[in-house]
């Protein structure tokens, strides 16, 4: 585990200048934390996971990132070490490093022509991923897994347990809205209001790019009116007709479903593509009040 005192190392292997202080966690989730590091050059986000990650998996959602960075999508920018890698080992503990941007809370609420826009713009970015669609956004989750779900909830002691056993039955009825994608392309997955926020600067940020894969931007495109509008019928079109007129190629014309960008549910083994289901290790800030995270800053 990481500590204030590795900020030289880290400082030294990513080659942001001189180190000066190291605070933290600033967030944590289920695989990871993030650590706020000060430098002569500025501040950066470093992320640390409490186990291995599959480094040559993660390594296209980090491409993708740059790619979209490079081509004005507001996100965190790649900090890679003076021989290329975006991440290195301190004592066993996988690390990589990021710029660092002053977030807002978590808020479905934001401007949703700006959403639009960046949805747009990232389903636009000229890239040809190999990260192949993930069963958690395609196959239905069926009565046996929401039965185990609710059970384990009761067990637990779930605040929320009977609210779930009673919304059973109509859970299991989603799965009949659940159809095959249409085009794929490299998709974000899990464009939740958690990790598509404001800044404190003003516009917005798109963060936690590690699920990044093949989808459908029609239905990451739903998912995003989902959030994003909620109950409001003029929010949806806003943001709809913002994506359309800045060229995203996804369309909504039909009522169907399927688990893309990230949709949080069960798994027969609890967990999800890149671990737990619970939570899924959004431990890049997105959980944290005013947190921040990435682009770089030069003093």
């Amino acid at each position: 585990m990481l500590s204030a005192v590795d900020a030289p190392r880290i400082a030294t292997a990513f080659d942001v200048g001189g180190a000066l202080a190291m605070s933290g966690p600033v967030a944590r989730g289920v695989i990871g934390q993030i650590w706020r590091l000060e430098t002569e050059r500025g501040a950066w986000a470093v992320k640390e996971w409490f186990e291995r990650p599959d480094a040559d998996e993660l390594a296209e959602g980090v491409a993708f990132q740059e790619t979209a960075v490079a081509g004005g999508v507001p996100a965190p920018s790649v900090v890679r070490t003076p021989a290329g890698n975006w991440w290195t080992d301190i004592d066993g503990a996988p690390v990589r490093v990021q710029g660092w941007i002053d977030l807002l809370d978590a808020d479905p609420s934001v401007d949703p022509v700006a959403v639009g826009r960046l949805v747009a713009a990232l389903h636009q970015v000229p890239f040809i991923g190999t990260q192949l669609e993930h069963e958690w956004y395609t196959e239905p989750v069926g009565a046996e897994r929401w039965d185990a779900l609710v059970a384990a909830s009761r067990v637990a002691g779930a605040p929320f347990a009977e609210r779930l056993a009673a919304r059973r039955d109509a859970l299991v009825s989603l799965d009949a809205l659940i159809v095959p994608p249409g085009p794929t392309r490299t998709c974000h997955r899990d464009l939740w209001s958690d990790n598509l926020r404001a800044t404190a600067a003003g516009g917005l940020c798109l963060i936690d790019w590690e699920d990044c894969g093949l989808a459908d931007p029609s239905m990451e495109l739903a998912l995003v009116l989902w959030e994003f509008g909620r109950t409001d019928p003029a929010r949806a079109r806003a943001l709809h007709d913002a994506y359309v007129d800045a060229g995203g190629p996804g369309r909504v014309r039909r009522r169907s479903a399927r688990r893309t960008s990230g949709s949080r549910r069960p798994r027969r083994n609890g967990t999800g593509p890149r671990g737990p289901a619970v939570g899924r290790g959004r431990c890049a800030a997105a959980r944290a009040p005013r947190t921040s995270w990435p682009t770089r800053r030069r003093r």
